[in-house]
């Protein structure tokens, strides 16, 4: 009841799914680092104060709590927002308490450039650019995607390659996906 959609819930029964992501970890390094260099001081001041001062202690520990909720709430905003690429479109849900459904049609596209930073390199994240048809769409900039060369060389194939071939190989892997489901699984016993 008070959980997000799942982002598959808002595609449509003739759209597959082609990619679906959340965006790499290290988008929480920096809440990572400043929660844990605040709670640090926090604690620190509050071991160096005397013990006259119980009250200013106490407003310390209780700030140390609120930094944890407010890191926590970081990492399940990170944790439910996903990033869903069909064959006709990029649907990207967001938020903890009021849910945000950012759509873009993969036919709007005209142009793509990923950014891949040292750091991005080292941990495997980029930045993906998505050019649309004269104006600046919701998902114009996503950041801290993991994979993005598989990600580039996929939306690619979307919106560029052969429509035939598409076609032909989801029907195939939608045979296959049926084959499997019809196999009876062993009986352990």
């Amino acid at each position: 009841m008070f959980a997000p959609r799942d982002p598959d819930e808002y595609l449509l029964d003739t759209e597959r799914r082609v990619i679906r992501v959340r965006r790499h970890w290290s988008c929480l390094i920096w809440q990572t680092f400043e929660a844990v260099a605040l709670i640090a001081v926090c604690v620190m001041v509050s071991y160096i104060l005397p013990p006259s001062m119980w009250v200013m202690q106490n407003v310390l520990w209780y700030v140390a709590l609120f930094l944890v909720l407010r890191y926590a709430y970081h990492v399940v905003e990170w944790w439910v927002e996903r990033l869903v690429v069909t064959d006709k479109r990029f649907v990207m849900t967001t938020g903890v308490w009021t849910t945000q459904v950012l759509m873009m049609p993969i036919t709007k596209v005209t142009d793509l450039t990923y950014e891949r930073p040292f750091l991005g390199r080292i941990l495997g994240y980029g930045t993906m650019i998505v050019e649309s048809a004269g104006q600046i769409q919701a998902l114009n900039r996503i950041e801290y995607l993991p994979k993005p060369e598989e990600f580039y060389d996929t939306i690619s194939e979307l919106v560029f390659g052969d429509k035939q071939k598409q076609a032909e190989r989801f029907s195939m892997i939608k045979a296959q996906r049926a084959a499997r489901r019809g196999r009876k699984k062993p009986v352990v016993g």
